[in-house]
């Protein structure tokens, strides 16, 4: 269960644009939002707002190394382009072909 939130998770903060000078707690704090925020859509949920707004805030250096082959095989099993479609309506362009940790988005 955890290990779906944070697949999305870090699908979803992958494709947000890089900003400087996070610190390790900001990035725990937004982790987590994402992650309680967010869980609904793993099961299938559209995104609420708050995940939406979420999703928005997030920053790609915190959420990265999380994407090991474990968060990836989770992704992949809900599909990667639902997960970009779910993070394009909250509203987050996707970059085409982005790697990040063990993902990579289509082209």
């Amino acid at each position: 269960m955890l290990g779906k939130c944070v697949g999305m998770l870090i699908l979803v903060a992958m494709l947000v644009p890089m900003a400087h000078g996070v610190t390790p707690s900001e990035c725990k704090t937004e982790k987590n939002n994402l992650v309680n925020n967010c869980r609904p859509v793993i099961f299938g949920r559209d995104p609420s707002p708050v995940c939406c707004q979420n999703v928005r805030d997030a920053h790609i250096e915190c959420v990265c190394p999380y994407l090991g082959p474990k968060a990836a095989s989770v992704i992949r099993g809900i599909g990667v382009p639902r997960v970009v479609k779910l993070i394009e309506g909250c509203g987050r362009s996707v970059p085409r072909n982005y790697k990040c940790g063990s993902i990579t988005t289509p082209p």
